[in-house]
């Protein structure tokens, strides 16, 4: 019979003993691992978890989606078995805390970032609006829209609940920046169908002293002041008003910045037209295009023709197309962009 009355010396194995054994088989999690877990018990606010460690992991509800989420049960189901992304190290009862949102977190950036690459068109709905803009969802990511890059003569606040195609200007996960233009996806889609030399028929929107912003089918156009007439213009006022229908020729299409640069001073038959006989120049317009792709063509050939008065205006610097738009790169001294992770 054993003796049950034996010491822990006699035995030859102490507390000391089995919490070393213990260690020499406890694996050594840190913050950042991603682990496999087992839920074993699923509490009101939250689950504890087996990942091997000497003490059950927890999750709180708040870490168990990218998404809201009202009850555990939602997410988690006793004896599942999936990927655990460790939150924080052990506190003082020795127990981890974990999370699946961040891995949500990680594959969303790593997915809006593929799609950037890709130059892709998403589609996402308007949840809300502030004072810089609109803002949406991607991928579970909160995302950005200044009102600079929103096309659309609607007040902001009634976007909300409105889908709207998406380009991606800014994807910054160290920053926790995910910033879109809804422009740029319309300017996109309407380049599409659009080509330089192409005349086109639109409706002045707006006069800056730079030039008139010109509505071509939905997208927004710049007609410059350098572009309106071969004779010297002080003012794009001087020779329109807002609500005029105008015939236009399209000189550049920049999809990548968004912008459609504009001219009637190429479809001048002679120098000053646009502002002594306008009609005219409209009449000729399908003519005089025809000559400028033409010369176009040549130069793309390498091929000299004689100039007809008509300047080389493909090199210039062309301002935005959109009257209150942003350069990308001023975005954020211009229009406080939200944290695409809410904290």
């Amino acid at each position: 019979m054993v003796n049950q009355n034996l010491t822990a010396t006699e035995i030859g194995f102490t507390h000391e003993d089995f919490a070393a054994l213990l260690d020499k088989y406890d694996y050594h999690f840190s913050p950042g691992d991603v682990v496999p877990g087992t839920v074993f018990s699923i509490e009101p606010r939250g689950a504890l978890i087996d990942i091997g460690a000497k003490t059950a992991a927890y999750i709180p509800i708040q870490e168990m989606s990218i998404n809201r989420v009202d009850a555990p049960e939602e997410v988690l189901q006793s004896n599942e078995t999936r990927e655990f992304f460790i939150l924080t190290d052990e506190n003082e009862d020795g127990q981890l805390t974990l999370s699946i949102r961040r891995i949500e977190y990680m594959r969303a950036w790593e997915r809006v970032r593929q799609l950037q690459a890709e130059d892709a068109t998403v589609r996402s709905g308007v949840f809300a609006t502030n004072r810089g803009g609109a803002l949406v969802r991607i991928e579970g990511l909160r995302g950005f829209i200044p009102g600079s890059h929103i096309s659309t003569r609607k007040p902001k606040e009634e976007l909300v609940g409105e889908e709207l195609p998406l380009k991606f200007l800014e994807v910054d996960e160290e920053r926790n920046r995910l910033v879109l233009s809804h422009r740029r996806a319309l300017v996109e889609r309407k380049m599409n169908r659009l080509e330089v030399g192409e005349v086109v028929i639109g409706t002045v929107r707006g006069i800056k002293p730079y030039g008139a912003f010109i509505d071509i089918g939905g997208v927004s156009g710049l007609l410059h002041i350098s572009e309106i007439s071969h004779e010297h213009i002080d003012t794009p006022h001087s020779v329109f008003n807002v609500n005029d229908e105008v015939k236009v020729m399209i000189i550049d299409l920049d999809a990548e910045r968004g912008r459609i640069s504009l001219s009637t001073k190429q479809l001048e038959p002679e120098p000053g037209d646009m502002i002594k006989n306008r009609d005219l120049v409209y009449d000729k317009a399908e003519e005089m295009a025809a000559k400028y792709r033409e010369q176009l063509l040549a130069k793309q050939q390498g091929i000299a023709l004689p100039a007809e008065g008509a300047e080389d205006l493909i090199e210039e610097e062309i301002p935005s197309a959109t009257e209150d738009a942003v350069a990308e790169e001023e975005i954020s001294a211009v229009e406080e962009i939200p944290a695409a992770i809410e904290e």
